[in-house]
């Protein structure tokens, strides 16, 4: 299947439109076309385009940092046997605090970014990961702190 994006090459007006929305997604239109002088309906077609061609795949929120200095975080690094990585995928994309999934190079296979209320809760997460059926082996590290998000 050849993805949408491809042959797509945003022009200045869409790079200056997405960057407001990484910092806001939530800004109206009419917010939006003043800040890039530009007309609401040139605002709106442009994110109909970018849209329909998925450079936005969802408008989302972002969580406040204080909230989220009260959540624990953590990575869990993850190896597994072969041939399992689709059917682990499968289940760890159905855990509601497995927040992003990475397949990655290097000593380990994939890497889960878990969010949970309490330490109890990441040990049992952690724990429920690593009983995941082509789950050889885990490595976990909570987060402390964020020094730097964009």
């Amino acid at each position: 299947m050849i993805n949408q994006t491809d042959s797509f090459q945003p022009d200045d007006l869409d790079i200056a439109l997405l960057r407001l929305l990484e910092a806001d997604s939530r800004l109206p239109t009419v917010t939006l076309a003043k800040r890039l002088g530009v007309s609401r309906t040139t605002v709106q077609a442009r994110l109909e385009r970018l849209v329909s061609r998925g450079v936005i795949s969802a408008f989302t929120i972002r969580l406040d940092e204080d909230y989220l200095a009260r959540r624990i975080q953590g990575h869990v690094a993850i190896t597994l046997l072969p041939k399992a990585a689709r059917q682990v995928e499968t289940r760890l994309k159905a855990m509601p605090q497995v927040r992003q999934l990475y397949a990655v190079s290097g000593p380990f296979d994939m890497i889960a970014v878990v969010s949970t209320e309490s330490i109890a809760e990441m040990n049992m997460v952690i724990d429920d990961i690593g009983a995941v059926e082509g789950v050889e082996r885990t490595n976990s590290s909570i987060i402390l702190s964020r020094r730097l998000a964009r």
